[in-house]
């Protein structure tokens, strides 16, 4: 028998096709015109053996080591009943609670669990911890947490960075230059946390290419543009975009070509910044000589680019990865002054915007709505740490630190819940992590595969997938609503996290005010109806549950007139959101915090860690952590196209063809990358293409250290997050600076050690 249900996931909409009760087959969204491949790989991660079949407990906990300082990852798991796990994690959070106060429980599960907004892991998890008295969360996120913090000082919002951006037919009607600094990947436009409907990032970028818009890939990687586009390549050297946008704004002002007008009635600040650009404050003209030795790129051609620039319409923009490396302040700071010189902001078609190569949507003409979610419960602790500071607050408990102005401590933190995401994935630094890992009392996972942070907890509860519940699928930045209709039974003994997260409430007394007297159905009817009450009044009419349940889905209709992001700003009709109400070139406020790692106007640092520094010396390969094109993250990791892309068993790393020669190395060979943070195995790709001295290796491959449970083991599947650094950007964002990062790789002798997370880990019979 066949049963075809609608569904979604983060790499799209898609009809699952169910047969003999298992999800056989996954069919793109109709009029899907570049449905990812990753969708062909959601039966195998289904029914994957690395499913969690039931609860279970670590030994050693269980046998009574919850005291903290034990490593975590090499004992094996006793399986356990769904009613003692939910005593037992009830009993955890009460005692913890009780004893410690609530700001000692960590809640921070960043990740991608779920494009349906109802069963969505960590929604339900800081549901049910508020309801409990509390807990500590995590501010902003690891794709762009330094633009967070650092934009609404400067342009009065952050929405830009996620839209409503400069979009796509005004840039094919109005641009004539398009600076993409980072490029813009099609592999980061394939994904949306919501579920997507369309995925029209190739179609646009075609379009702007076909429309005779110049397009300039400033990377070091010549595929971080496609090649149908027929940009121009520019391989700077990682880390130093700021210095090249300095000496472009030193030629513009050099040679008197900026907008005045638009700098005097619409920034403040610029005056300083000029005095900057041009050396008068610290005797360092940023011209492109200047930055030249920095870059890597010709004087001359900084300085066509830059004369070019201003004679036409232009276009900026930038990857998000750009702000996540040392100082990533500064870049961002920097693309916007930029815009500002050439006076394209509030213009259609021109300015600048962020990250258009990431989120499926970005850029293409949408009715901004919010995304129907769970409403979320206030937070009794009030308790937060950066997104990207985890090992630090385990490390300093009690300990003072300063963020975007204030003066701030960490918890003492004795219990980490993690729910529907991967530290081990997104965090830099594993084998500092990992030692942190083991100093709180106890660790529960919720998780629906034997990931790293399950390997490496106390308790573990097994949750169900996308097509084994109800759901509705949306985000902000995709014109669908999605109906996520349950195709399959759960998996084993996985339950959804609202069910046994309810049984767990209960248990704590507080079951009515999570649940708030409401099943998974009256949820979904109660988010849909009150996406329709806010819906209505910005024009869009939503039909009733039903009507939508029936359907499948909700097509949320185009505008009738595209956005341009501060033409009400730049007409005089509109003030920004920032203490001048202009843009901000020179902030007064982020100088008052006093920072000398971000001073009140965009500078140029020379970070530790470049092809510039001292440290290439001994390490002389930058090391890109890029996203994967093969999964999301770490998701599908095991299975399909990720699968299907291993070298040798091990992660593929791409290496230039005369870096590769130097040391060796030929295509398919197992190489070890290290530095004095970590080593990791990783299977050799001769790639052109690259900056020399430029090497990728994608993030997502589950870390699977060689000794678990011993920080500083070789990780033998090649996992980058145990080379990269974990600092945070400056007092200001306390992002994350993965991309600053240096290493030197050797072919890898002898025999190589087996990769062991392909398989569940040791588990032994209940006493």
């Amino acid at each position: 028998m066949t049963q075809i249900s609608p569904s979604a996931a983060h790499w799209g909409a898609f009809n699952a096709v169910v047969r003999d009760g298992k999800l056989s087959e996954t069919r793109p969204f109709a009029g899907d015109p570049a449905p990812p491949p990753l969708l062909g790989a959601m039966p195998a991660a289904v029914h994957s053996p690395l499913r969690i079949d039931r609860p279970y407990v670590r030994k050693g906990w269980l046998n009574g080591d919850r005291q903290g300082g034990t490593p975590r990852g090499a004992e094996p798991f006793v399986p356990l009943s769904w009613d003692a796990a939910t005593r037992l994690v009830a009993g955890e959070v009460a005692r913890v609670r009780d004893t410690n106060g609530p700001a000692s429980l960590f809640g921070g599960s960043y990740g991608w669990s779920s494009a349906g907004r109802f069963h969505h892991a960590r929604s339900q998890l800081h549901r049910l911890l508020a309801s409990a008295g509390g807990y500590t969360a995590q501010l902003t996120n690891y794709s762009y947490a330094t633009g967070m913090t650092l934009l609404p000082h400067i342009v009065g919002t952050n929405d830009i960075l996620d839209g409503p951006m400069v979009e796509w037919p005004d840039i094919c009607a109005n641009a004539k230059l398009m600076l993409c600094f980072g490029g813009i990947t099609l592999r980061n436009g394939q994904v949306n946390s919501g579920g997507g409907g369309r995925h029209e990032m190739r179609l646009w970028l075609q379009r702007a290419a076909d429309a005779g818009v110049k397009l300039v890939n400033i990377s070091p990687v010549r595929g971080d543009m496609p090649d149908f586009a027929g940009a121009r390549w520019l391989p700077i050297r990682p880390g130093t975009d700021t210095a090249l946008m300095l000496a472009l704004a030193h030629v513009i002002l050099d040679e008197g070509l900026e907008d005045r007008d638009f700098l005097a009635e619409h920034t403040t600040g610029h005056e300083r910044l000029r005095a900057y650009v041009l050396g008068e404050t610290d005797g360092v003209a940023k011209t492109p000589s200047w930055a030249a030795e920095i870059t890597g790129l010709s004087a001359d051609v900084i300085a066509a680019v830059a004369r070019e620039a201003a004679g036409c319409p232009t276009m900026l923009t930038a990857a998000w990865s750009l702000q996540r490396a040392e100082r990533g302040e500064q870049p961002y700071w920097m693309l916007v002054a930029l815009a500002a010189l050439l006076g394209g902001i509030g213009k259609p078609g021109t300015g600048f915007s962020f990250g258009m190569g990431s989120e499926n949507g970005m850029g293409t003409p949408r009715t901004k709505v919010p995304s129907v979610t769970l409403p979320a419960l206030p937070n009794p602790a009030n308790s937060f740490i950066p997104v990207a500071r985890i090992t630090d607050m385990l490390e300093q408990p009690g300990g003072a630190y300063q963020y975007n102005g204030r003066n701030l401590h960490y918890p003492d933190t004795k219990l980490i819940w993690w729910a529907g995401g991967n530290p081990f994935h997104h965090h830099q630094d594993l084998n500092r992590l990992l030692r942190a890992w083991a100093k709180p009392e106890t660790i529960i996972v919720s998780e629906s595969w034997w990931t790293s942070p399950a390997r490496h907890a106390d308790i573990v509860l097994p949750a169900t997938t996308t097509v084994e519940r109800n759901d509705i699928g949306s985000s902000s930045a995709d014109r669908f609503i999605l109906a996520m209709h349950q195709a399959i039974a759960p998996v084993g003994q996985a339950r959804n996290e609202f069910d046994y997260m309810a049984d767990i409430a209960e248990a704590l007394g507080v079951r009515e005010r999570y649940t708030q007297q409401r099943d998974e159905n009256a949820w979904l009817r109660a988010m849909y109806g009150r996406a329709q009450q806010i819906y209505a009044p910005l024009g869009v009419d939503l039909p009733d549950f039903d009507a939508f349940w029936a359907a499948g889905h909700v097509e949320i209709p185009r505008p009738a007139k595209g956005n341009v992001p501060f033409t009400a700003f730049r007409t005089g009709t509109a003030k920004l959101n920032t203490p001048t109400g202009r843009i901000e070139l020179y902030s007064e406020r982020i100088a008052g915090f006093g920072y000398d790692d971000c001073p009140g106007h965009p500078v140029w640092f020379a970070p530790q860690e470049y092809l510039g520094s001292p440290t290439a010396a001994r390490f002389p390969l930058h090391l890109l952590s890029v996203q994967p094109s093969t999964r999301l993250h770490g998701q599908l990791d095991p299975v399909g196209p990720s699968a299907a892309s291993k070298v040798q068993g091990r992660e593929p790393l791409s290496i230039g063809p005369a870096d590769a020669a130097a040391r060796g190395i030929a295509e398919g060979d197992i190489v070890r990358v290290f530095n004095d943070r970590g080593a990791c195995l990783a299977g050799a790709r001769i790639t052109g293409g690259l900056l020399p001295g430029v090497v990728l290796l994608a993030t997502g491959a589950w870390f699977d250290p060689e000794h678990p449970g011993q920080p500083g083991s070789l990780c033998v599947h090649g996992n980058p997050n145990v080379l990269t650094r974990d600092e945070g950007t400056s007092r200001l964002g306390q992002g994350p600076v993965a991309q600053s990062c240096l290493v030197q790789i050797e072919r890898f002798a002898g025999v190589a050690p087996p990769v062991k997370v392909s398989a569940p880990p040791p588990i032994e019979a209940a006493a």
